[in-house]
């Protein structure tokens, strides 16, 4: 499965890893050919992100070992695309 887009609800404990910890094990994923890292919401423990990764072929697996190595912890996938090219999403118009 080629993959091109990831977003990713991942939490980090507040202290320690950094952002920048994450991001240098993100960036040494094969076929992430660029992310950014978004906090979403901090309490007094956590800190709650989405990561936003784009390339041509990411290695999911290696990504979610890379992040979890760098001592966040991968919640769940709240976006793939999948296929030859990129599929923006598109909300449906209500009524």
């Amino acid at each position: 499965m080629r993959i091109r887009r990831l977003v990713l609800d991942v939490d980090k404990a507040f202290a320690q890893p950094s952002l920048f910890d994450i991001a240098a094990a993100i960036e040494k994923v094969s076929g992430v050919e660029g992310f950014n890292i978004s906090v979403e919401e901090v309490d007094q423990e956590t800190v709650g992100t989405l990561i936003n990764v784009e390339g041509d072929n990411i290695d999911y697996a290696g990504l979610l070992a890379a992040i979890e190595k760098s001592g966040a912890a991968v919640h769940g996938v709240e976006e793939i695309v999948v296929g030859d090219r990129m599929v923006d999403y598109r909300r449906r118009a209500s009524k």
